[in-house]
């Protein structure tokens, strides 16, 4: 999300400069700064309200375990000696 924020950031600042050197007047450059920079919030509103609901199904389907590394997923049990039997493997 990040990189996809920092690309809106960059057209908002790149159309206008574009814009002015194109002969467009100054107005007109600013409004579509404007607009750009307005359209590209509203996406980043939405991707993060987007992310968090994703993130609370993961939360729900698999359930609040961590594994060794912090991160949230299914936590495997035991170091793959036992595979699905209760014997040992030999």
């Amino acid at each position: 999300m990040r990189d996809l924020v920092r690309w809106g950031a960059f057209s908002c600042a790149l159309v206008p400069c574009v814009l002015l050197a194109s002969g467009t007047p100054v107005g007109g450059a600013a409004a579509a700064g404007a607009g750009l920079a307005a359209v590209t919030c509203v996406c980043r509103a939405l991707l993060r309200q987007s992310e968090r609901a994703a993130a609370r199904v993961r939360v729900r389907e698999v359930g609040r375990h961590r594994c060794r590394t912090g991160q949230m997923g299914a936590v495997v049990h035991g170091g793959g000696r036992y595979e699905e039997r209760r014997t040992p493997v030999e």
